[in-house]
């Protein structure tokens, strides 16, 4: 079997009891709502990957606040070539705030759209698993960083070989 790893790091931006979500633009025609962020570059540091990925999905320049953990999703999938894959992602989580910037879309990306949300409006959104792990990471704050119980998918595969988000 195939071993893949993607880290990543993502934002948690919480403003005025509404989070800024990003949209995903899935191969199946299916538009959940994430987090900002997204897979890093060689060599850089995920503190980093977190301001790029935020400006690049929503316009806005963000300064990391808070690290509020790390959450690890696996599964395998099938690949077009060669033996299924076994996909490990580790994604790295930020509180972050904004300093900059107006919010915009992205355009030849993996996400398509960028707004923010009413809190108690997000159970009812169609959204990836990683939307409920960043919010219950920046509402309770674990000392290990850690949450656990909250189904990754919501319901839906994600896609590991190209957003992992």
């Amino acid at each position: 079997m195939h071993k893949e790893l993607r880290v990543a790091a993502y934002a948690v931006c919480v403003r005025d009891d509404r989070i800024l979500l990003a949209r995903l633009v899935e191969r199946n025609g299916t538009r959940p709502w994430t987090l900002p962020g997204g897979g890093m570059d060689h060599g850089e540091d995920p503190y980093d990957t977190v301001i790029r990925e935020a400006e690049e999905e929503t316009g806005y320049t963000v300064q990391p606040l808070a690290l509020l953990g790390v959450d690890s999703v696996r599964r395998t999938y099938a690949r077009r070539l060669g033996p299924a894959a076994d996909f490990q992602g580790l994604r790295i989580v930020y509180e972050v705030g904004v300093t900059g910037g107006e919010l915009r879309h992205e355009t030849d990306g993996s996400t398509d759209l960028a707004a923010w949300h009413p809190l108690d409006e997000v159970p009812a959104l169609d959204r990836v698993g990683l939307v409920d792990v960043g919010l219950t990471l920046w509402r309770e704050r674990p000392a290990a960083g850690r949450v656990t119980g909250i189904p990754d998918d919501l319901g839906r595969p994600e896609r590991p070989e190209t957003s992992g988000k």
